[in-house]
């Protein structure tokens, strides 16, 4: 019988890993029969993991068991949340059945090496299993549903989800514009209070631990590994302090895939400041609620433009809104 996990020995020197590298080939488990000339296992499910891998590029390693050994695909983007996208889904080679339970950092130099911690693991069931297509059915803790990988041309594989959206769609990228005033509204106590930065607005949409924002400014590459399979859309300003550019975020649309755009703002700032974003490129801009003039006065000692009253009760709206007032830094 061939030995499954050759070509994994091949690519590893137990000597340089903490990966487990088993030295005899895998025994097939009697109790993984399968049921069918597609290949499908019987009823009552078999384990699976995936695991997030921060190597050389960020993506997640789906792993099924399957004749003794872990069937595995490397998934850039991670599963699809989306019936309507499909996710790219490199074949790799089998992994031992010890991998389930993995999670550590592999060496600089080696194959593979950077930080890998388990994101999920369950049981799955297989509704069809062969050389071009693998349907199956995830049971776990953060994944679950119905899911197909299938090979394309050559040897590139796909990943569907066959179920329902599991989340919110994005909402339309359009920033909330304040309205300019001469004078901090009356009913402070109604309304938050930030600096105006003076900076360039933007928008970042992270997913699958990417932006498109990074196309612009690099160093937002980071920022978005940073939240792994967490899907967020944040509003600030790109500001230079210190000489360097710097992402100041000051609002947060979409979370974990939940649209927070018809919340008030006070749960979104909620939100935003339990992402804990603070680091030399990036950080959350702080808020004063009902503190009108001392914010006032601050920026107008560090030479900022003004601040911005936002209410508190009020949702995101696209494009000027009532609910966010720009007062320049200097009285009248």
């Amino acid at each position: 019988m061939a030995d499954k996990l050759e070509r994994y020995r091949s690519k590893r020197d137990p000597r340089r890993t903490p990966e487990p590298v088993p030295a005899e080939p895998p025994a097939r488990d009697p109790s993984s029969g399968l049921d069918g000339s597609d290949g499908a296992r019987k009823p009552g499910g078999a384990a699976y993991v995936i695991q997030e891998h921060h190597a050389r590029s960020l993506h997640w390693d789906l792993r099924l068991e399957r004749d003794g050994v872990l069937a595995s695909w490397a998934v850039p983007k991670g599963l699809p949340a989306d019936p309507a996208v499909n996710h790219l889904a490199v074949h790799t080679e089998d992994h031992p059945m010890e991998y389930l339970t993995f999670h550590g950092e592999i060496p600089a130099g080696e194959y593979g090496g950077g930080t890998m911690t388990i994101w999920d693991r369950g049981t799955y069931e297989t509704e069809k299993w062969s050389d071009r297509e693998v349907k199956v059915v995830l049971r776990g803790s953060r994944a679950s549903g119905r899911f197909v990988l299938f090979q394309t041309n050559g040897k590139n594989w796909m990943i569907h989800r066959m179920d329902p959206p599991a989340r919110d769609p994005f909402p339309p990228l359009e920033p909330m514009l304040p309205i300019e005033r001469a004078r901090p509204p009356r009913d402070e106590e109604a309304y938050a209070f930030e600096f105006a930065w003076g900076g360039r607005r933007v928008l970042v949409l992270i997913d699958g631990g990417r932006t498109d924002a990074a196309r612009e400014h690099p160093w937002l590459r980071p920022l978005a590994a940073s939240f792994g399979s967490r899907s967020a859309v944040l509003d600030g300003e790109v500001v230079t302090l210190g000489g360097a550019e710097v992402l100041v975020c000051y609002d947060l649309l979409y979370d974990d895939g939940r649209s927070l755009v018809a919340e008030p703002f006070t749960v979104r700032r909620a939100a935003l400041e339990a992402l804990g974003l603070s680091a030399a490129r990036w950080q959350t801009a702080p808020s004063w609620p009902g503190q009108a003039a001392p914010v006032r006065r601050a920026a107008r000692e560090q030479g900022l433009p003004g601040i911005v009253a936002k209410r508190l009760d009020a949702p995101y709206e696209p494009g000027p809104s009532r609910a966010w007032l720009l007062i320049p830094s200097a009285k009248p």
